[in-house]
């Protein structure tokens, strides 16, 4: 054992120093003794090693222990800096809250609400009414529902529709998402029986009218959000779908992933149809996403035919995925915005992120490059790129948004390593690597975020090594 490893101090003598006595007066004695280990635990780990300096330090060994202290007590959820260029980043959060929902969740959070009770009549309420006029209204459904999200929606559907009986699904269409979510694996928790019909890349009508069984419950539609089948290939829309449903007498379910309230054709976004047309096809149930290209929290929502939905009401799985009061605060405050479109398009991130135009987007990175140069340390060296985002959270794939780059480099340095030491800054910062090159994509970075770019660009010039 390396003589240094007996220069550490006892826990006992730790705690008799007076900068530790100081922490101990102003925070709970489990947490700070609990710093003192782990600082003692990485000393030793170090002296094992033979890379401890000797002899210990009492001030320094009382600086780690204070940062030890702020970091066991910092928050594990905090803000990042997504430079990524993928707007709806499911490992990030997914969408950007519009100002609105925040400040109308923050007023649920810290009072009290009539959550379910009805203040005209005193009697209790219905959590899901402050949201489903504004749904319907948006729409054009006769009913909604909200859960706690499209998985939960799905699943509440095929259970209380067609739990025992058969639903009829594409073989092209049977998705899995991120978190090994496989629609076959919701179908037999849910009790339903899948009925898989025609082939991975063509379906036809016929395929469909031969499954129909006195067993048949559902018809069943899922947007391949997260991939696309191109080249020999066939699907039966939704139209199509309904018009068979109508013709055998089988209601017809669709899963539409992200929930699109704005048509994004215009502003050349191809791909996702705004929920209102699968609403004007006549489809009879609709699940989708409240938290991907609406723009707001985590939430299922669940739209259609009054008739079907009042049995989904009545299903005791609706208890155990209910939404909070949070979650219908943030919700209905983005639905406001989509009374006027333009509004929508102007206050909610995501949308707003994502129909940026390239030279509004080119017109930012310059101001933000300016601003990043002349505090930028000396041994940083930052660059224009040309280069593209994505829409995210499993929408789009094929989709790519043209976009303004910023370019990140130090002498020495791997964009391996500047990619580390930016994630371990004060407020982290993720980017991405592409052709050994670091980038901090413009079209997800906020106003806000400009000072945790000075201080990640500081943190790497003084870091005294690599992956610090």
């Amino acid at each position: 054992m390396p003589k240094s490893y007996s220069q550490i101090p006892k826990v006992d003598r730790i705690l008799t120093l007076p900068a530790v006595e100081q922490m101990l007066a102003g925070q709970p004695k489990p947490v700070v003794l609990a710093a003192v280990r782990t600082v003692l635990d990485r000393l030793r780990a170090t002296a094992v090693h033979g890379r401890l300096a000797e002899p210990i330090d009492e001030a320094g060994l009382c600086a780690l222990i204070e940062s030890e202290l702020a970091r066991a007590n910092a928050p594990s959820l905090h803000p990042v800096v997504n430079g990524t260029g993928v707007v709806i980043h499911t490992n990030l959060g997914r969408s950007l809250l519009a100002p609105a929902a925040c400040r109308h969740l923050a007023e649920a959070a810290e009072r009290y609400t009539n959550l379910e009770i009805d203040l005209a009549t005193g009697e209790r309420g219905e959590r899901y009414c402050h949201v489903e006029g504004l749904l319907c209204e948006l729409t054009g459904a006769e009913a909604a529902l909200v859960v706690n999200n499209n998985a939960a929606a799905v699943l509440l559907a095929l259970s209380g529709l067609a739990f025992g009986r058969e639903v009829v699904v594409s073989r092209g269409e049977l998705v899995e998402i991120g978190g090994s979510f496989r629609i076959p694996d919701v179908m037999l928790q849910s009790g339903g029986i899948l009925r898989e019909v025609g082939t991975t890349n063509r379906t036809h009508l016929k395929d469909y009218r031969s499954a129909v069984t006195p067993e048949t419950a559902l018809f069943l539609k899922i947007h391949t959000s997260n991939f696309a089948v191109v080249g020999f290939t066939a699907e039966v829309s939704a139209e199509e779908l309904v018009a068979i449903g109508r013709e055998q007498g089988i209601p017809v379910m669709a899963d539409i992933g992200s929930g699109c309230l704005v048509d994004l054709a215009p502003f050349g976004i191809l791909g996702e149809i705004p929920i209102r047309d699968y609403v004007r096809a006549g489809v009879d149930v609709i699940t989708c996403s409240g938290d991907k290209m609406l723009g707001g929290p985590q939430a299922g929502i669940i739209l259609g035919r009054r008739d079907l939905l009042a049995e989904l009401r009545k299903h005791p799985l609706l208890r155990a995925l209910r939404i909070d009061k949070l979650t219908l605060a943030a919700l209905e405050a983005t639905l406001r915005l989509y009374r006027d479109e333009r509004q929508a398009l102007a206050e909610i991130p995501t949308l707003r992120m994502l129909t940026t135009p390239l030279a509004e987007l080119r017109a930012k990175g310059q101001r933000y490059l300016r601003r990043l140069r002349r505090q930028a340390p000396a041994a940083v060296r930052l660059s224009p790129e040309q280069g593209s985002s994505q829409v995210g959270g499993g929408a789009l794939p094929l989709v790519d948004l043209p976009s303004f780059l910023i370019a990140v480099e130090a002498d020495g340095w791997q964009a391996q390593e500047i990619d580390t030491a930016f994630r371990k800054s004060r407020v982290p910062v993720v980017g991405r690597i592409n052709r050994g090159r670091y980038l901090l994509d413009v079209r997800t970075l906020q106003e806000c975020d400009l000072p945790a770019l000075v201080d990640a660009l500081a943190h790497l010039a003084a870091l005294p090594f690599k992956n610090a």
